[in-house]
């Protein structure tokens, strides 16, 4: 072997070896950082790289997770309610829903209001829009809070997403005569009207689950504020209040 050879499998193992030092330098840090922003959850049982450079595959308990090659940014592609969404572990904050949120707040004064029922409580200056399926457990808890709310005007749009009865029974809302007290009185009582009281236009409920999954709002109750800022499921009274508070004051 001549020295030219023999230069050039020095290179290719010197590279080898870097590149599985890299990858268990990588490695560590993920395993390091996950333990320092998981302390008390599940540890890392398997890290495995991915064609996409920089990212890594994670195998936590039954769940897969993605992650940079220092264990900051993390994807949980099975989460139910943000799936996909890039957090960053250090700071716990999702960095989608904060993109999804300054999206929502520059369309909501364009939102079709046209296609939800309209609650007026008090003076209705504050304004909170809400996504909800009639055979929503907890959206019905919520109905609660939210009649209980003062000064704020709500929004609901309906989006039948639990099945055929759900369908029924928005129809059935949707094209009764007042049909925003007949909603309230079906969510609170449980009571609904024996028959449609007027004709309507059906199709606002699909444009409602057009516009539904634009948002990604694929569960019920979504609460959405002025800012765009939203709540997923149900939330108490306090919390709704404090929320408007701070949207109110942020607003000036």
């Amino acid at each position: 072997m001549n020295m030219f050879s023999r230069a050039l499998r020095l290179l290719a193992a010197g590279a080898l070896a870097l590149a599985c030092a890299t990858a268990w330098s990588d490695e560590a840090a993920i395993r390091r950082n996950w333990a320092a922003h998981n302390p008390k959850g599940p540890q890392i049982d398997e890290i495995a790289k991915t064609p996409v450079a920089g990212l890594y595959e994670l195998r936590v308990d039954k769940e897969i997770v993605y992650s940079d090659e220092q264990g900051n940014y993390l994807i949980f592609p099975s989460r139910d309610q943000t799936d996909g969404h890039l957090l960053d572990a250090r700071t716990k904050t999702d960095l989608t829903e904060q993109r999804l949120a300054k999206m929502m707040a520059q369309d909501i004064p364009r939102l079709p209001y046209g296609d939800a029922l309209m609650f007026k409580q008090g003076t209705g200056a504050r304004r909170m829009i809400v996504f909800e399926d009639p055979n929503c457990h907890y959206c019905k808890d919520a109905e609660r809070n939210f009649a209980a709310l003062k000064d704020v005007t709500i929004y609901t749009f309906l989006i039948p997403i639990l099945g055929d009865d759900s369908v029924t029974k928005s129809r059935a809302i949707w094209c009764s005569k007042n049909n925003a007290q007949v909603w309230r009185t079906w969510m609170l009582q449980g009571v609904m009207p024996q028959r449609s009281m007027g004709s309507c236009d059906l199709a606002a409920l699909s444009r409602n689950l057009e516009l539904a999954g634009r948002y990604h709002l694929n569960y019920t109750p979504a609460i959405i504020f002025d800012d765009g800022s939203r709540f997923a499921g149900a939330a108490d009274l306090d919390r709704l209040t404090k929320r408007l508070d701070e949207v109110a004051a942020k607003k000036g």
